[in-house]
């Protein structure tokens, strides 16, 4: 990886994914770090970026990143973290979420939702309470649908090398019973071959809450990264919307969810 955007607001849950995302790239020399503000009016200007300043020498004191930063006037947040992205063409965007208040929610879900859905890199989206520990275990969430197909091979890849976790690969089907059928088998054999320098280790829950299966098993397995591919909009519903029941996976779990596009 080249280049990782971390944009703040100076909330609590802005500056902890901040301090995550300088304890995640510690020691690997060749990533820029650009924490990022948007302010909306000129005279802000001189405040946004002494904040970001400060900000910049704490993050020294916890990690050894070369952080850049970067405050600019805005009205669209997304529109311009996207521009940026684009511009500096960067390997990752990290988030963080706020907390579960319903205001909080609404703010900062649909941020991050909007920002996922631009496609312009990878979104690794912070929990609130989330603590810094080293990628040793990375679930993927697979549904195994023509997976070879829709599987966004090329930056789950960049990831997997960077940080060299072990690969859990994942699918929960209530309709998995003692052996997998014939389609799950070609599916699983096509993964295995896509991602064979990392060995990945193939699971198959026959369950029907999938938020529970995944919880379950990143407790089960110690995950530190929990990777998704959205491949519609009614997933990335399933994961910050209200009424459904994978918004645990979002706001109540600490671990970190990647959200990568095909």
């Amino acid at each position: 990886m080249n280049t990782v955007i971390v944009p703040v607001d100076f909330s609590e849950p802005s500056l902890n994914a901040a301090r995550y995302a300088t304890q995640l790239l510690t020691g690997h020399y060749g990533v820029n770090m650009i924490l990022y503000h948007m302010y909306e009016k000129a005279n802000q200007s001189g405040e946004a970026n002494q904040k970001l300043e400060n900000l910049k020498e704490e993050l020294a004191k916890i990690g050894v990143v070369k952080i850049f930063t970067l405050a600019e006037e805005g009205t669209d947040f997304i529109d311009e973290l996207e521009k940026l992205a684009r511009h500096r063409e960067a390997d990752l965007v990290i988030m963080g979420l706020k907390g579960r208040s319903t205001l909080g929610q609404a703010f900062m879900g649909n941020n991050a939702l909007k920002m996922v859905e631009t496609k312009v890199c990878p979104i690794l989206i912070v929990p609130p309470d989330a603590s810094y520990t080293e990628i040793k275990n990375a679930l993927l969430a697979s549904d195994f649908k023509d997976a070879v197909k829709t599987t966004p091979s090329v930056p789950i890849k960049k990831i997997l090398k960077t940080f060299e976790p072990i690969l859990h690969i994942i699918n929960v089907d209530s309709k998995h019973y003692v052996a997998l059928t014939e389609e799950y088998r070609a599916e699983r054999a096509g993964l295995k071959e896509m991602f064979s320098e990392f060995n990945p280790e193939f699971y198959f829950l026959g369950l029907h809450d999938v938020d529970e299966a995944i919880n379950q098993f990143a407790n089960d397995k110690k995950i530190d990264l929990i990777i998704i591919i959205p491949h519609d909009q009614s997933l990335l519903e399933k994961m910050f919307h209200r009424s459904s029941h994978t918004k645990k996976l979002a706001y109540e779990s600490n671990i970190p969810v990647l959200a990568v596009h095909e």
